[in-house]
Parts: C-alpha cells; structure tokens; sequence
C-alpha cells in the first residue's frame, strides 16, 4: 500500500497545474523540424516541432499525449525554450536524465523548474514518459544544428 501512497503523492498539486496548461499545444505550420517520440513502456507519445533563427529556437510547438508527469515536463520545456539554443536544450535533457537517475541537481536555468518532477525518480517506468518533451526537442535541435544528422 505505501508505492500506491506514494505514488498518489507524486502527483502534486504543482505537478497538475503544470500538466493543465501545457504552452505552445499547437503545431507550427511550418517548422524547420519534427520529431515525434514514444515511450515504450506506457505509451505515451510527444511531437515537437521546432524553428531555429539565428542558432536559438524561435519556434516551438507540441502534440503531447503523455500522463500528468509527461504533460508537467512538457509544460515547463514549453516556457523556457524559446530563445535556447540546441546545446542548452541538450544540457537541459542530459541534466533531466541524471536528476531522475541519479538525483542529480535540477536542469540549469531556464529549465530549472524541471525540479518539480524530482519525486518521479523513484518510478523508473516514468521516466520516459517525463523525458519525451526534452528528447523530441533536443533531437530536432541537433537536426537543424547539424543537418547531416536529419
């Protein structure tokens, strides 16, 4: 009964507001890059569509099909990557991976409010799910940084 308490506990308050008012839900018309991911384990799915002026993203937007935690990331990747370039949106994603993996710190400005899914560590079979929004964006910046990757 405690993982089910707990799991009941993950899921704040913050954490709900967040996956309620998800930015930037429309897909651009269009983007330089797209890139659609899934987690395997639960199914949820995250497309992202980026545009790219002058080395830094001017352009985002997401089709997110995710649970609350996938949804909270999405919402707060959705605040902060206009204006960031492909490495900081790389950083923010590797930075992600360890706080959830390894209780690293939170992901550095300006995705710092990531920290509100540091529970979530503890549920291994959610992290895919709350890094879909990170590694859709990420790919699709290394794309446009790198066309030979595309």
């Amino acid at each position: 009964m405690s993982g089910e308490t707990d799991l009941i506990k993950l899921y704040s308050g913050r954490i709900l507001e967040l996956a309620a008012d998800i930015p930037y839900l429309q897909r651009l018309p269009a983007p330089d890059a797209t890139v659609k991911k899934r987690a395997p384990l639960c199914g949820s799915t995250v497309t992202v569509d980026l545009a790219l002026t002058d080395g830094k993203v001017s352009g985002f937007g997401q089709d997110v099909k995710a649970c609350a935690l996938g949804q909270a990331a999405a919402s707060v990747v959705g605040d902060a990557i206009i204006g960031c370039t492909p490495e900081q949106i790389e950083t923010a994603r590797r930075q992600l991976r360890a706080m959830l993996e390894e209780d690293g710190p939170a992901p550095s400005a300006p995705f710092g409010d990531l920290d509100v899914l540091r529970p979530a560590g503890a549920f291994k079979n959610r992290h895919a799910s709350i890094l879909l929004t990170l590694d859709a964006a990420s790919e699709a910046a290394a794309q446009l940084a790198d066309p030979q990757t595309a």
